[in-house]
C-alpha cells in the first residue's frame, strides 16, 4: 500500500483516480489547489504524486519541482489532456516515471502506478 497524492484542478478527475487507487489498497489524498498539495507533501510521508500538467496557478511541472525540493525521492506520474514531447521530456527530467493522457484509461493508470511504485 502506498501513500499517494493526486492533484488536478478538475474535481471529477481526482475523485475518479482516488476511487480507482483506493480499491487497489492505496491511501490517497486528493487536492485541487497546488499549494495545499505541496504543503501536504512537505508534512507527510508520500510515495507517489499524480499531477495534472494544466492547473490553475502553477503548472504540474512547477508543482513537481517544488515537491521534489521537499522530497527528492518522491515518484510522480503526470496527467495531461495535451501531450507534447516538450512536456513529456520536462516531466521525465524532473523524475516523473510516467505520464497518462486524459481521458484517463483506468487499466493504464493502475498499470503505471504499479510500475512506478515498483521502480
Amino acid at each position: 500500500m502506498a501513500e499517494i497524492v493526486v492533484l488536478d484542478d478538475v474535481l471529477d478527475a481526482v475523485v475518479l483516480v482516488k476511487k480507482v487507487l483506493t480499491r487497489q489498497g492505496h491511501n490517497v489524498q486528493t487536492f485541487t489547489e497546488e499549494q495545499e498539495a505541496i504543503d501536504h507533501v512537505g508534512k507527510n510521508q508520500v510515495d507517489l504524486a499524480i499531477l495534472d500538467i494544466k492547473l490553475k496557478k502553477m503548472s504540474g511541472i512547477q508543482v513537481l519541482e517544488e515537491m521534489k525540493k521537499l522530497k527528492p525521492e518522491l515518484k510522480a506520474i503526470m496527467l495531461t489532456g495535451y501531450p507534447t514531447l516538450e512536456t513529456a521530456r520536462t516531466a521525465i527530467e524532473l523524475g516523473a516515471g510516467e505520464y497518462c493522457v486524459k481521458p484517463i484509461d483506468i487499466s493504464e493508470l493502475k498499470e503505471k502506478v504499479t510500475d512506478v511504485l515498483a521502480g
